[in-house]
Formats: structure tokens, sequence, C-alpha cells
């Protein structure tokens, strides 16, 4: 069994808040209308019965590059709301990343969305942490997921620019802006950044070169997860960081969960081993229902 840490699920309630809008972020139909993409067509299949054999947990989380959490209050927290609502009553093996307004940020009221039974807060990369919020997740022990957020507008590239130029360079400024700004002021905050940051641990050495510090000096709670790479990025990763720091993510239905390529005792550790130690909370709840849901079935004394 494994985890994944990384998914993307939209609910029905999701896609009609999407529906009900006007402007981009919108659906009209199941045609995603956005600032700085081209008009993309959705699968809805890829929103439905989705196979999950072969993992105990899957974190579903919004889809940052849509740009809600940028949006008005007005605006954002309703599209926020049915997407939280969906995503926790998925059911298992699903869990989920919360999300929250960035335009005015709230700390109660992601307080009160994380005791609802999310795993975590998820942000966007193209967003500055606010600390109140950072706050708000080492006091209940829960991590926070970085992932890319909205793309520039550009004219004239394919389709993949995207996800192959803004996203990646949001991740790689992401990376160095919480180990040169962020850590300082919360050293025990558990972070995971998404696709490998970018590949921004690879640059350690320029980063010595340009006057940096820290090569060889890894932070253990600062994760990076694996989706849309594959053995030859990950195995450079680990070569940086080591083993301990990356963990499983598919970016479904957009992707698949790479196989590391490193052999099991690496598959295990970044699939199972891993992810627990980013989800200590989450997990600890995990198997307290599981062992409740026994109890009365019987099965344990």
């Amino acid at each position: 069994m494994g985890i994944d840490v990384h998914q993307h699920l939209w609910t029905g309630s999701f896609v009609e808040a999407l529906r009900a809008r006007t402007t981009p972020p919108c659906l009209d139909g199941w045609t995603l209308i956005l600032d700085g993409e081209p008009p993309y067509q959705v699968n809805p299949a890829d929103h439905e019965q989705r196979d999950t054999t072969g993992l105990e947990l899957v974190l579903v989380s919004l889809s940052s590059p849509l740009g809600i959490e940028f949006l008005p209050p007005e605006e954002c927290l309703p599209l926020l709301d049915a997407y939280h609502d969906g995503a926790l009553a998925l059911g298992e093996p699903f869990g989920a990343w919360a999300a929250t307004c960035l335009s005015e940020p709230d700390p109660e009221r992601l307080a009160e969305d994380l005791d609802r039974g999310f795993a975590g807060l998820q942000i966007p990369a193209t967003a500055v942490p606010d600390d109140r919020l950072l706050e708000v997740l080492t006091d209940r022990d829960l991590p926070l997921f970085v992932h890319p957020g909205p793309a520039k507008a550009t004219t004239g590239g394919p389709a993949w620019w995207p996800a192959l130029v803004p996203y990646v360079q949001q991740m790689h400024a992401a990376w160095h802006y919480f180990h040169a700004v962020v850590r300082p002021r919360h050293p025990r905050l558990r972070v995971c950044f998404a696709l490998l940051a970018g590949l921004a641990p690879l640059h350690s050495e320029r980063l010595i070169a340009r006057g940096g510090a820290g090569r060889g000096l890894v932070d253990r709670d600062f994760f990076v997860e694996t989706s849309s790479y594959g053995p030859r990025a990950i195995d450079a990763i680990v070569r940086e960081l080591g083993i301990d720091v990356v963990v499983n993510g598919s970016d479904a239905p957009y992707g698949t969960a790479p196989d590391p390529g490193l052999g099991a005792a690496a598959a295990h550790a970044i699939r199972d081993t891993n992810p627990r130690r980013l989800l200590a909370r989450e997990y600890r709840c995990l198997e307290e229902r599981r062992e409740r849901s026994d109890q009365s079935n019987g099965l344990r004394p």
C-alpha cells in the first residue's frame, strides 16, 4: 500500500460553482476558461470514478493554476466552500488539502476549515506566504503544500508551455524563497513542494558560486513530490537531498505516479515512509479512525 499526496478531483459542487461564473476562472460546459492559458477541454471522466488500487491514502487538492485563491473574498469563498465540501465528502481512501483566500487572509477561517479534517494547507507557488496562516499550521502540526499557481499570459506558445515554463519557474522560486525567508521565521513548519520543486535543489552549485550557502545541509522538513518526473530526475534529486525528503505524487488525472527506478527500498520510502512523516497528524488520525471502525465491527478486542 502507498500514499499519493497530489491528485485533483473536481466534485459536482465544485464544477457547478465554476459554471456559475461568467469571468475566468470559469467552466463553459466542460471548457475551462483561464487568464493566461488557452481554453482547455476538461474530460468529465477524469473527475468521476478513479482507480485507487494499492493506495491507502490519496490527497486531493484545489487546482491552484485556476487562480481562485487570489480572487476577492466575495468571489473566492463560494468556490473554496464548494471545493472543501466536495473533497471532504469523497470518503476513503481520499483526504484533502485545504485552500484559503489569499487576497484577504483570514487565519480564523483557515483554522475552522483545517479543523474539519484536512491534511494541511495548499497555497500557490506565486503567493507570498502570510505568517499568520503558517502559524495556524504549526499550531496544529499540519504541513503546507506548495503547488504551481496561475501562469502569465503568453501568445503563440505551444499548449504545454505553462506546465513546462511558468510552473517550473514558480516552483524554483518558491524553493529558494522558503529556504531564505520562510524557514528562519517558521523553524517547525513542514513543507512539501510539488514537481520536485522545479528541480531547484539541483542548482545548489550555482547557488554556492553566487554567494549562497547550505549545500550539503538538508532540511528534513522540506519535502519534494515526484509528479511529472521520472527515474532520471528523481535519481538526481536523491543524490542532492537524500531519499528521506522525496514523496510520491501523481498529479492525477493529468499524470501518473512515476516508478522511481531506484529499487524496492527506495520505492517504499517514497510511497510510504516519507509521506507518513510529512503527514504525521493526518496519518495518526487515519489509523485512529480505522481502529475505531475495526472495533465497532468486532475485528479487535
